[in-house]
C-alpha cells in the first residue's frame, strides 16, 4: 500500500527525466516518467497520476496541446506544472487558461521545482478535502455515545483501520454505516488519501463508466476507482450489485488491478473496500443473489452497527449533539427539553435510527416557538414523522406523476415552514431559479405567505 502521491513527469530528454525522477522519489514521491505525448497518454491510463510535470517541446505533440487534450476530455483535477526552455510570456498565458496550475522556466532550480511541487500538491488536498467536506457537509468526525457497546465498536474499529483488508459493515438504514467507514478511514494510514463514496442506490445503468472509468475513441474518463487510488472506497447497499459487477470487485479484490468500460488493458490499483449492507448476505449467497467468493472476500472483518433502539443510553448525547449543531450551523434558536420529553425520546423506539433522531431535532427547533421543548411537543412531532413515513411508503403505490407531485408538495412546503415562507431562502436551498419556484408552488397549490 502507497498513499504517496503519484508524479508524472514527460520530457523528452532522458538526463531530465532521470534527475527529475531520481529527485522525486528520493521525496518520498511515486514517480512515473514518459518521453513524448504518447508515452504519457499510456501513462495516465495506466494509473491516474496526482501531478503532471510537462515539458512543452516534444517530438511528436506538443505539452500545450496535450494540456488542451486532456482538458477537453474531462475537467483536469490534478495540477499541471509546465516546464519550458524556450517558452514565451504568451505561452504561459495560454498554458494557464489551459489549467496548468503554474509555469516553470529551463534550467530548472531544483528547489524552486520542489517547492512549486509541494505548493501545487497542497492546493489539489485542498480542493478535495473541501469537495469532501461539501459532499459530507457538517458530518460527525466520530461515532457519538457513551454506552458500552458504542464504546467497544469504536475500539473495534480502531484495530480494524491499522490491517488493510476489505470490511464489511452490516446495519439498518440510518444506523450509521458512512460514519463509520469515514471513522475506519480517518485512523487508518490512508487518512491522508481520498476516502470516495459509492452509493449504489443513487446510481443505475451509469455505474461501470462510474466505478471503473472508461476509454472509448481515444477519451479518456477516471472512475471512482482511479480517485480513490491510495484511499478508501466505500460501497454502500452491496448487495444492489449486479452479477456482472460482482465478478468485477471480486477481480479487483484478487488481483488489484481492474478494466476501464472500452479497454482490455487492467489497470493497477491500490484502494482498500469498505461495503456496507442493510441486508443479511448469507442470505443472499445461500439464495444466489450474491458471489460466494466476493462474499467471503468482503467478509474478513465484519462489524454490526447497532439499530439506536439497542443502545437507546446513547440518545441523550445525540439530541444534545444535534441541538448544538443546528444552532451553529444553522443559526436556529436553542431550545432546551424537558425532562419528560427527553424520557420520551429515550423510550422511543427510533425505527430510522440516527437519522431519524437528527431530522427529529432539526423539525423541533425550527417549528418551535417556546424555549422549552415540551413532552406535548415531542408526541406531535413524532405523530408528523410517522405519518410522513406512511405517506412516503402509500406513494409506491401511485403512478409516478402522483408521487412525484406528492414528494414535491412535502419538500417546498417543508422549507417553507423552515425559511418562514422567504422565496429566496428556499431557491436558494433548493438550488432552483426563483422565477421557476415561484411557478412551481403555484402549480402544487403552495402560498408562501402562509408560511411567513
Amino acid at each position: 500500500m502507497s498513499s504517496s502521491p503519484h508524479i508524472l513527469i514527460v520530457d523528452d530528454e532522458p538526463d531530465i527525466r532521470h534527475l527529475l525522477q531520481e529527485i522525486l522519489q528520493d521525496e518520498g514521491y511515486s514517480v512515473a516518467i514518459a518521453e513524448d505525448a504518447a508515452a504519457a497518454r499510456a501513462q495516465r491510463r495506466q494509473q491516474r497520476p496526482d501531478l503532471i510535470l510537462l515539458d512543452i517541446w516534444m517530438p511528436d505533440v506538443d505539452g500545450i496541446t496535450l494540456l488542451k487534450e486532456w482538458g477537453e476530455q474531462e475537467p483536469l483535477t490534478q495540477p499541471v506544472i509546465i516546464m519550458s526552455g524556450h517558452g514565451t510570456v504568451e505561452t504561459a498565458v495560454e498554458a494557464t487558461r489551459l489549467g496548468a496550475f503554474d509555469y516553470i522556466e529551463k534550467p530548472l532550480s531544483l528547489a524552486k521545482l520542489l517547492l512549486t511541487v509541494r505548493h501545487a500538491l497542497e492546493h489539489y488536498h485542498l480542493q478535495r478535502e473541501n469537495q469532501g467536506l461539501r459532499q459530507a457537509v457538517h458530518t460527525l468526525d466520530e461515532p457519538i455515545g457513551r454506552s458500552q457497546r458504542m464504546q467497544k465498536l469504536r475500539q473495534q474499529a480502531q484495530q480494524l483501520a491499522q490491517h488493510d483488508t476489505p470490511a464489511l459493515l452490516s446495519g439498518e438504514a440510518g444506523s450509521g454505516r458512512q460514519l463509520f467507514a469515514r471513522y475506519i478511514h480517518q485512523h487508518s494510514p490512508r487518512r491522508d488519501a481520498a476516502f470516495v463514496h459509492l452509493d449504489l442506490s443513487l446510481v443505475g445503468e451509469e455505474l461501470p463508466g462510474r466505478l471503473f472509468g472508461s476509454e472509448q475513441n481515444g477519451t479518456l474518463h477516471y472512475g471512482l476507482l482511479d480517485e480513490a487510488q491510495g484511499g478508501t472506497l466505500y460501497i454502500n447497499d452491496i448487495c444492489r450489485l449486479s452479477a456482472e459487477h460482482q465478478q468485477a470487485l471480486l477481480q479487483l479484490l484478487q488481483q488489484a488491478s481492474f478494466y476501464r468500460q472500452g479497454s482490455e488493458t487492467p489497470v493497477s490499483c491500490d484502494v482498500r473496500i469498505i461495503a456496507a449492507t442493510r441486508e443479511a448476505l448469507e442470505q443472499q449467497v445461500v439464495q444466489g443473489h450474491f458471489n460466494h467468493d466476493l462474499f467471503y472476500q468482503l467478509n474478513v472483518i465484519k462489524l454490526a452497527i447497532p439499530a439506536l433502539r439497542e443502545h437507546s443510553e446513547d440518545v441523550l448525547d445525540l439530541v444534545a449533539y444535534y441541538c448544538d449543531h443546528y444552532v451553529e450551523t444553522e443559526k436556529l434558536p436553542y431550545r432546551s427539553f424537558t425532562t419528560a420529553a427527553l424520557n420520551r425520546l429515550r423510550q422511543y423506539e427510533w425505527p430510522g435510527n440516527v437519522r431519524e433522531l437528527k431530522n427529529l431535532v432539526q423539525r423541533l427547533l425550527i417549528l418551535g416557538q417556546a424555549q422549552q421543548i415540551e413532552l406535548t411537543e415531542v408526541e406531535e412531532a413524532l405523530a408528523q414523522q410517522a405519518r410522513a413515513v406512511s405517506a412516503a411508503s402509500n406513494a409506491y403505490t401511485l403512478p409516478l406523476r402522483q408521487a412525484r407531485e406528492q414528494f414535491e408538495y412535502d419538500y417546498f412546503a417543508h422549507l417553507l415552514r423552515r425559511y418562514q415562507g422567504s422565496v429566496h431562502k428556499v431557491a436558494q436551498h433548493a438550488e432552483v431559479e426563483r422565477t421557476h419556484l415561484y411557478r412551481k408552488l403555484r402549480a402544487l397549490g403552495l402560498d408562501a405567505k402562509e408560511f411567513g
